[in-house]
């Protein structure tokens, strides 16, 4: 019994492992988790990027915070220890699934560029103040190496950011500040090396009133390397060549900063530009064609009034094109979300099946209608139906002026239109006038995409008819005896199609036997044309039986000579 409960606790034992897995689990690099690791990452690599240089070239700035910057130097270095744990735990796809078997993740990363980085980043260099002092931070240089990280959160955020092009330009500037940066602490620390004070274009004496101060060393610093490499102010003239190369190494710098900020802020005009087009359609062609065919003032200024709404409001009548490029479910998905609450409020479609409205709701197109434009006419053929979204319309008499109702938000109209409902007394024509009090935003549904989705739901078909027919008994124009008339000639229609159909059927029977038998007929040919093929086979040819001939017709002769000659030698002589 022992033994047993040994060996049942021995058994028992490795559950311990899933514990350790749960305490680090596998990150995934598009979750959330692996974000905000990165956006924590970006700390560190920026201290280092920007103070390193700053300490190294200021003096004073190291001396005055030495326990400061000791302090945040071993917490960046721990927090790069944390990444490359991190790295040991952040899954990757394959085939397009994520794996997380944390072998195949550390042999993975293993044998990347970003593992040796990430192992030189850390390297103790550190080692090197018990020679030189505490007092050099230069030897932290390879703290730079793990920039990539930086960059790899700026694009995660970019990619996330409801407002990608003013982060693209705030990444800029901050590059920018970066290099500025840069500059101003080599700029002083060239200017301690040939000497403050020698002429004019080095940092002033340090002597002087006001020029001791760390603050001032450090924004006169940055203000000459502004106006070097922005090429916006007057600077000393060089004297020394030292000066001269750094000059011109600034002027190769501004001008590929130049260059890189034209690009980069062209690029975010022609997105901005882009987004627009694709978001709300473009005037300009249509001001320009009206001017051409010299449209009236009044119709020009409508166009334009209502290209002026839909920018001012931020309305789209596009949404299909701006969701063109998503997967189809996705697609369907996101429609869903906006537009079914929407869809749902007719009463047509009211106890449909979900997928039924979801393939709909992909078929709506959002319009907009100006103040005083009639959506529909009476006695107008119906081919779509409208869903009110926003705004208000008014059911008005022939003369345009008498309202007999008002639609808002959440009501339809010219539903029955677009449904063939037997015995419809108004067929398929509006039965009023519905025109825009003010700016309406309205769902089109049409005949045709309705149809489409139909196609493939019969059953829902059969409810929505069902659905129609009780609206239009409730409205009086359903004629009950043509509906009964067009029942009893589709009934007609469908038993001909039957006796066709089985017409058809018989047809194609007879034609199989017919061809069966043609098949039987052509083989039993084709075995006796081979039987016969085998026969001709035995006979001999005629050049055989020529050459037959002519050998034996001497042999022939003698024979029958000598068979003569025997015979008349054989017969018993008359005599």
């Amino acid at each position: 019994m022992n033994q047993d409960s040994k060996v049942k606790t021995t058994e028992s034992s490795p559950p311990a492992p899933p514990k350790a897995r749960k305490l680090l689990p596998v990150l995934d690099p598009s979750g959330d988790h692996y974000y905000w690791w990165l956006n924590t990452m970006v700390f560190p690599v920026m201290y280092n990027l920007i103070i390193i240089v700053c300490r190294a070239c200021f003096p004073d700035l190291q001396h005055s915070y030495l326990v400061a910057w000791l302090v945040l130097d071993y917490t960046s270095d721990l927090l790069y220890l944390l990444d490359i744990v991190v790295r040991f735990h952040t899954g990757f796809l394959d085939q397009g699934i994520l794996v997380v078997d944390k072998g195949r993740i550390s042999s993975r990363y293993v044998r990347t560029w970003s593992f040796f980085l990430d192992l030189a980043s850390l390297m103790p260099t550190d080692l090197a103040f018990l020679r030189l002092g505490p007092h050099t931070p230069t030897v932290r240089l390879n703290r730079f190496l793990r920039a990539p990280r930086l960059f790899e959160a700026f694009d995660r955020t970019e990619t996330r950011t409801a407002y990608p092009n003013a982060f693209r330009i705030t990444k800029l500037m901050l590059y920018i500040f970066v290099v500025i940066h840069w500059n101003s602490c080599l700029y002083f620390a060239l200017s301690r090396y040939l000497g403050f004070g020698r002429d004019a274009w080095v940092y002033p004496d340090p002597a002087q009133p006001g020029f001791e101060r760390l603050r001032r060393q450090y924004l006169y610093s940055f203000y000459f390397s502004t106006l070097i490499l922005t090429t916006v102010g007057d600077t000393p003239l060089p004297a020394r060549e030292e000066e001269y190369l750094f000059m011109v190494g600034d002027f190769l710098l501004a001008v590929m900063g130049f260059a890189t900020i034209m690009g980069s802020m062209s690029s975010v005009i022609y997105n901005m530009n882009t987004a627009d087009a694709a978001f709300y359609p473009d005037h300009a062609l249509v001001k320009k064609y009206m001017k051409q065919q010299h449209v009236n003032r009044r119709l020009e200024r409508r166009v334009i009034d209502w290209y002026q709404h839909l920018q001012i409001n931020k309305k789209m009548t596009n949404e299909v094109a701006i969701l063109q490029h998503l997967p189809e479910r996705l697609r369907a998905e996101v429609a869903v979300s906006v537009h079914l609450s929407t869809l749902s409020r007719v009463q047509i479609f009211q106890n449909c099946e979900a997928s039924l409205l979801e393939e709909l709701v992909l078929k709506l197109q959002p319009q907009t209608y100006s103040p005083g434009e009639y959506v529909c006419r009476k006695g107008d053929i119906g081919r779509e139906m409208y869903i009110i979204r926003e705004g208000q319309l008014a059911v008005v008499a022939d003369d345009g002026v008498t309202q007999y109702a008002v639609l808002g938000a959440g009501l339809y109209f010219g539903e029955i239109s677009i449904i063939n409902i037997k015995g419809n007394m108004s067929g398929n024509r509006r039965t009023a006038n519905i025109k825009s009090l003010g700016y309406s935003d309205l769902f089109c549904l049409s005949k045709e995409d309705l149809r489409e989705v139909l196609s493939e739901y019969p059953k829902a078909q059969v409810v929505m008819e069902e659905k129609g027919r009780e609206i239009l008994l409730k409205m009086n124009k359903l004629d009950v005896n043509a509906e009964a008339a067009e029942i009893a000639l589709q009934e007609a229609t469908e038993s001909r199609l039957r006796g066709l159909d089985q017409q058809l059927d018989d047809l194609q029977t007879k034609f199989a036997r017919l061809l069966a038998e043609l098949e039987s007929s052509a083989l039993k040919i084709a075995y006796r044309i081979e039987r016969l093929e085998w026969q001709t086979r035995e006979w001999p040819m005629p050049e055989e039986m020529a050459e037959a001939d002519d050998e034996g017709e001497p042999g022939e002769g003698t024979s029958q000579g000598g068979k003569g000659r025997t015979g008349q030698e054989g017969l018993p002589d008359p005599e």
